[in-house]
C-alpha cells in the first residue's frame, strides 16, 4: 500500500456511526402536510365550481386565493423551520440536486406560490378573464406539489409503511378533502345549496376512498413485511398512537361520511359544516399518527 493511502486510512473521521434516536419528522412535518393540503385543495375545489357553478365561483376568486397564498405560506414557513440549516436553505437553489424531492419540491412550491400571488392580485383587481388564465397553470402545478410530499417520504426506503403507491392516493385525497371541507366553510352564503351539495359529495367520497386505504393498510399491511407488522402495533390493542389513530379515522372520515348524507336528506347546512369542520381538524390527527408511527421503530 503507497504511503498517501496508509495517511489518509489513518486520518479517516467518523461522522456517524449509529443511526439517529427518536423522532426525526415531529408535529412540523404534520403542520406542513396539513397546511399543503389545505392550500393546494382549497384551488381544486375553485377549479371544480368555476366549471360547475360559475354564479358561486365568481365570489370566490380573491377569497380562494388568498386563503391558498396563507396556507402554502404556512406550509413553506414549517418546512423551512424543521430543515437542521434552515439558513442554508438558499443552497438548494443554487446548488440542486435534482434528483432530490426536497430540491425538486421547492422549485414547484415556489413557483406555486409565485402564480398564488399573481392570483390575489388579479382577484383583487377583478380582471376575472386573466385570473382565469393564470388559474389553469395554478391548477395544473398544484398536483405536484400536493404529491411531492409522498415522494420524499417514499425515499425513506427503510419504512415500508410510507408505500409510494397509496401515499401518492392518500396526499390527493388530503387535498381534497380539506379543500372541499375549506370551501364549505369559506364559501358560507356566497355558495349557492347545489354548489354546497357538489362540495358536500366530493368530501364524503374523498373521506370514503381514504378511509378504505388506512384501513387496507391497517388490516393488510402487516403481510406485505414484518416492519410493517410491528409498526401497526402502535396503533392497535392498546398501543400508545390506538387512540388518536382512531379519534382521527371518526373525525375525518366516519363521522363527516354519515353527516354529509345527513345533511343531503335533511338540506341541513349546519350539519354539513360541522361535517367540514371535524374534517379539518381530525385530518392533522391522522396524518400525525401516520407520520410518526414508522419513526417509533428501531432500525437496528
Amino acid at each position: 500500500m503507497a504511503a498517501h493511502e496508509i495517511l489518509a486510512a489513518t486520518n479517516a473521521v467518523v461522522t456517524l456511526d449509529v443511526a439517529l434516536p427518536g423522532i426525526v419528522w415531529p408535529w412540523f412535518v404534520t403542520m406542513n402536510m396539513w397546511a399543503k393540503s389545505i392550500g393546494t385543495g382549497v384551488i381544486f375545489m375553485l377549479f371544480i365550481l368555476l366549471r360547475m357553478h360559475p354564479e358561486s365561483a365568481n365570489k370566490l376568486r380573491l377569497p380562494t386565493a388568498i386563503t391558498a397564498f396563507v396556507f402554502i405560506n404556512i406550509f413553506l414557513l414549517f418546512t423551512l423551520a424543521d430543515l437542521h440549516q434552515p439558513f442554508r436553505m438558499w443552497h438548494i437553489f443554487f446548488y440542486p440536486h435534482l434528483t432530490s424531492a426536497i430540491a425538486i419540491g421547492s422549485f414547484m412550491a415556489s413557483a406555486f406560490l409565485g402564480l398564488l400571488t399573481l392570483l390575489v392580485f388579479l382577484a383583487w383587481k377583478k380582471q376575472d378573464e386573466a385570473f382565469d388564465k393564470v388559474f389553469l397553470w395554478v391548477t395544473i402545478l398544484a398536483i405536484p406539489v400536493t404529491l411531492y410530499t409522498a415522494a420524499l417520504m417514499a425515499q425513506c426506503t427503510a419504512r415500508e409503511l410510507w408505500q409510494m403507491p397509496t401515499e401518492s392516493a392518500q396526499m390527493i385525497l388530503a387535498a381534497t378533502v380539506s379543500g372541499s371541507a375549506a370551501m364549505i366553510l369559506l364559501g358560507g352564503s356566497k355558495l349557492t345549496y347545489e354548489a354546497k351539495q357538489t362540495l358536500g359529495v366530493v368530501l364524503g367520497l374523498s373521506a370514503l376512498m381514504a378511509f378504505i386505504i388506512y384501513m387496507s393498510e391497517y388490516v393488510f399491511g402487516p403481510m406485505k413485511a414484518e416492519e410493517v407488522a410491528f409498526t401497526m402495533e402502535y396503533i392497535k390493542g392498546d398501543g400508545p398512537y390506538t387512540v388518536m389513530f382512531w379519534l382521527g379515522q371518526w373525525m375525518t372520515y366516519i363521522i363527516p361520511m354519515v353527516l354529509v348524507v345527513l345533511s343531503r336528506s335533511s338540506k341541513s347546512e349546519a350539519l354539513l359544516k360541522l361535517a367540514a369542520l371535524l374534517a379539518l381538524v381530525g385530518l392533522f390527527m391522522v396524518k400525525h399518527v401516520w407520520l410518526i408511527i414508522p419513526q417509533l421503530l428501531p432500525m437496528s
